[in-house]
């Protein structure tokens, strides 16, 4: 069933979800503003962590705040509470997985995917295939710490507009800047993105919550 904005300032259906992926449940957490402007944000976490970490809520409510959809999704190994990521192709086919549903549940005009570090990843691999509009990629994971060898530069190379967002003293690096991939740099921050969440939400809103 598709659904529809409330009277409060977040939609009534909002809540969390489980879902059957080829890979096990994934659990996603939907939130509709009152105002919803059209756009859904998506929104994955790092390959150890939560979707409670401090950039990703930060942009969760500067997002909510502008009129924009948010899920938030936890991938199947986290549910299962394993703390090592699955394969790179189980992560994608469980993501994909997760748009799916949530195309069916809410009507919505413009997708944005993203999320920090290995959310990152899946979002910039998947985008294409997933239709989205944009991409958000906070904490990209340019190479191992020390292996700068390792790129995985190629992965931002997906024809869907980007930006992301990385702290200059990443031990995992920062991509370069190219056309259709913009590269914000945040003095001071690490690869958590901790320090000053509020500068991570401030510099991805107007890239998100564009029409």
């Amino acid at each position: 069933m598709k659904v529809a904005p409330g009277n409060s300032g977040v939609a009534e259906h909002s809540g969390a979800h489980k879902i059957e992926t080829p890979h096990g449940p994934a659990r996603y957490r939907l939130d509709v503003p009152d105002r919803h402007g059209g756009v859904l944000l998506v929104l994955g976490h790092g390959a150890g962590g939560d979707v409670d970490a401090a950039d990703l809520t930060a942009v969760h409510a500067a997002a909510l705040a502008r009129g924009v959809a948010v899920a938030l999704v936890t991938q199947p190994y986290r549910v299962a509470g394993r703390r090592a990521p699955a394969p790179a192709a189980q992560l994608d086919a469980a993501w994909l997985a997760v748009l799916a549903d949530l195309r069916r549940a809410l009507d919505f005009g413009s997708l944005v995917v993203g999320g920090r570090s290995s959310g990152a990843r899946v979002a910039c691999r998947t985008a294409r295939e997933a239709g989205a509009d944009r991409i958000l990629a906070l904490a990209f994971p340019l190479h191992p710490p020390g292996r700068p060898e390792k790129s995985r530069d190629q992965e931002l190379d997906t024809g869907v507009p980007t930006l992301v967002i990385n702290g200059d003293r990443d031990a995992f690096g920062v991509p370069p800047s190219r056309p259709g991939v913009r590269v914000h740099v945040l003095p001071g921050e690490t690869h958590a993105l901790s320090k000053h969440p509020d500068a991570v939400a401030a510099a991805a809103i107007d890239f998100v919550a564009a029409g």
